[in-house]
């Protein structure tokens, strides 16, 4: 991580680029989508935000794929765009790590967090892998391990996005342990990419719903539940940020996951996309 608080250029093409510096006649040296350093002209400066939202996968990384075909890179967009929006109506100011469906290496994302310093970095996703029946939704949120700040912030959107999954009655899965929760690497810190890497940018990993559960596909594929799941999480930041409510749902015990990797999102395989 270069750990740099220099701002992005979104550059002519689209790209959102962390800034490494600045140089003569306009110029930008910025830190490229695949991890590596360039030099480019144009593009539009932005020096920080309130809140970089973050889609994951993208591109060619699909994430979790229901039955019926829905990919997560897709609805992780459809969600955090929404988000993104209802954060911008209320007032704040956003960046997205990514607008459309490109893949975006997590150092990336998380270098992109870091220079613009917001107050919190959120990135959205849905889950898979469970056939565990449950009566309430497997909605996780996870915090990092070293964060205050971080550990109230997930258990409010937490609360808020329960709140709204549960008005709904399908049949629902979930681990045992779902909540607000933790999940360390070896060495006891965060396990995650996107919590580890933005440190000490205050970061939330939401997995509201499991994608893998046909009934949970068709349930998060309507527009009009992305947007509840969006004006939710406006609402637990503005409750972050208003209040001293302390969350829910915290998990003190979490089920042990093991250590294996962390998915995708490196910068191995990776052609950066023309610039400028």
């Amino acid at each position: 991580m270069n750990g740099q608080t220099d701002g992005v250029l979104i550059t002519e093409t689209g790209w959102i680029t962390p800034v490494l510096s600045g140089l003569a006649g306009g110029r930008h040296r910025v830190w490229t989508p695949c991890g590596r350093t360039q030099d480019i002209a144009g593009g539009r400066f932005v020096g920080s935000v309130d809140f970089v939202l973050d889609p994951g996968h993208g591109g060619s990384e699909p994430g979790a794929v229901g039955r019926g075909g829905l990919r997560e890179a897709d609805l992780n967009l459809d969600v955090t765009l929404k988000l993104s929006d209802a954060l911008i109506d209320a007032g704040y100011s956003v960046m997205m790590t990514r607008q459309t469906d490109v893949r975006v290496p997590i150092v990336t994302r998380a270098e992109i967090a870091q220079a613009l310093d917001p107050i919190a970095f959120i990135s959205v996703h849905f889950n898979a892998g469970t056939d565990a029946a449950s009566t309430t939704p497997g909605t996780e949120m996870y915090h990092q391990i070293d964060s205050p700040d971080s550990k109230r912030l997930a258990g409010l959107v937490y609360e808020e996005a329960l709140g709204v999954l549960d008005q709904f009655d399908i049949g629902w899965v979930a681990l045992g342990d779902a909540g607000t929760l933790f999940r360390p690497n070896r060495a006891g810190g965060d396990y995650y990419g996107v919590l580890r890497r933005p440190a000490p940018v205050v970061s939330v990993l939401a997995e509201f719903a499991y994608l893998s559960n046909p009934a949970e596909e068709q349930l998060v594929s309507d527009p009009a539940v992305q947007q509840m799941l969006a004006d939710a999480t406006v609402t637990a930041i503005e409750r972050f940020l208003t209040t001293d409510d302390p969350g829910s749902g915290f998990i003190d015990d979490p089920i042990f996951r093991g250590y294996g990797p962390s998915g995708a999102g490196r910068t191995t395989n990776c052609t950066d996309p023309p610039l400028e």
